[in-house]
């Protein structure tokens, strides 16, 4: 085969071109695959149940949810709340209860070990007389044994086959719950006064007949009726719920920053952004790519 041929083999680099045209085909590396339609959700849809939204609410931040599901979300995270309060407080008291015991354990030894100082007072030729006894024994028994059970200490050292002398395993500190709630996809704190009613304003179509969820355009702009789609920045205004496309709020409302529809004056935190996040395997017009890692393949 020559050298410049399409599948050229003779050549003495192992090159990139051909170290990923192996990989793909030998299933190592990094698998990439772009996401379909069916993976992302619709902007009309609750970030917690993926359905579309029958009471939609709208967080500060921009993130949708049904209102049934997120109250059963908040529900569920004061319950859980309460309980571990109750836990907390229950392993407080054990831990109450042991400090009392190894404060009065440690007084106690303290006083035991006066009375044993008292006991105990020898003088200092004593003192001498025992070192220099001590010092003859150990010349004539030779080196001392340099055993970890030797001299009484296994008496001392824990066993690891005697329950009553095995080291135990202090309990962790009990540490104080945390109170606040935190939205699902933000991660910020979340108050149920906070929660803002959306109200989306139907497509008008006399000659569609089909249910809202089975049609494919079925919301529009409040104010320029322009068909809302993930292709299309919309916002949730403050006061009123109303949603509105983007284009609305830069080109009519930002200009005397007037509602268009109630003719009431807005300021710039009225204008809530809608998030037009996808799923938790896919961000909707932001990343549209997975990928699959797989064991590299080395050269």
């Amino acid at each position: 085969m020559t050298r410049h041929a399409r599948n050229c083999t003779a050549g003495a680099v192992y090159t990139y071109h051909e170290k990923k045209k192996d990989a793909a085909a030998s299933g190592y590396g990094t698998n990439s695959r772009r996401i379909g339609k069916d993976s992302i959700k619709d902007f009309d849809c609750c970030s917690l149940t993926l359905q579309p939204c029958r009471n939609p609410v709208v967080t500060k931040d921009g993130y949708l949810f049904d209102k049934e599901a997120i109250l059963q979300y908040i529900l569920t995270k004061k319950n859980e709340y309460n309980r571990k309060l109750k836990e907390y407080e229950k392993l407080r008291k054990v831990e109450e209860e042991e400090e009392a015991k190894e404060s009065a354990f440690e007084e106690q030894k303290r006083l035991e070990k006066f009375i044993n100082t008292e006991k105990n007072i020898a003088t200092k030729r004593s003192i001498e007389i025992g070192a220099k006894i001590k010092r003859k024994d150990e010349e004539e028994s030779g080196p001392s044994s340099i055993s970890n059970m030797s001299n009484g200490r296994d008496k001392i050292l824990p066993s690891f086959w005697v329950p009553s002398q095995a080291p135990a395993a202090k309990a962790l500190k009990a540490e104080k719950p945390d109170p606040t709630i935190y939205c699902p996809v933000s991660q910020k704190p979340l108050k149920l006064k906070d929660l803002i009613d959306v109200k989306f304003t139907p497509v008008n179509d006399k000659y569609d007949k089909k249910s809202l969820i089975l049609k494919e355009n079925r919301y529009m702009c409040a104010v320029t009726h322009d068909i809302l789609s993930n292709s299309v920045p919309c916002a949730v205004i403050r006061t009123t719920g109303d949603v509105v496309t983007m284009e609305c709020v830069e080109k009519i409302i930002k200009k005397d920053w007037v509602h268009p529809l109630t003719s009431e004056k807005l300021r710039e935190k009225d204008i809530i952004p809608l998030q037009r996040g996808g799923t938790g395997y896919a961000i909707t017009n932001t990343n549209l790519e997975g990928k699959e890692s797989r064991p590299a393949l080395q050269a």
